[in-house]
């Protein structure tokens, strides 16, 4: 019954900006750690950001440090990444995700729950 819906993406030209949201339904995530992820075609899952269940404390990859931002809103149940300064290099298919552990999110095993993912594309 849990499911983590994205929206937010799409096409954009190099230096815009996007606004990734993920809406959780079938329980409470108060207590979660959420992250983003991302794939390129031919490409490894990557990490890109986490935040902790109280919003505090978020972690970057060194590749969007300083342009994309995390956030969280508790009380709908949901979770944001704010994309600014954008490259091609960021084009990606984007991925949602929540787990009780941070470690979890930061390595991207374990995890205890996935969105479908959504498409990126920035062009030159």
């Amino acid at each position: 019954q849990v499911q983590l819906v994205e929206s937010g993406g799409g096409l954009v030209q190099a230096g815009g900006s996007l606004r990734l949201s993920c809406a959780a339904s079938g329980r409470t995530f108060s207590s979660y750690s959420m992250g983003w992820f991302r794939q390129a075609p031919g490409k490894e899952r990557e990490f890109v950001a986490a935040i902790g269940r109280i919003g505090g404390s978020t972690y970057y990859a060194d590749s969007v440090k300083g342009r994309f931002t995390i956030s969280r809103d508790n009380a709908k149940n949901t979770w944001y990444l704010q994309m600014n300064s954008l490259k091609p290099e960021d084009t990606a298919a984007y991925y949602c995700a929540a787990d009780p552990s941070l470690r979890a999110l930061q390595v991207g095993t374990g995890v205890a729950y996935w969105g479908q993912g959504t498409q990126v594309a920035v062009s030159s």
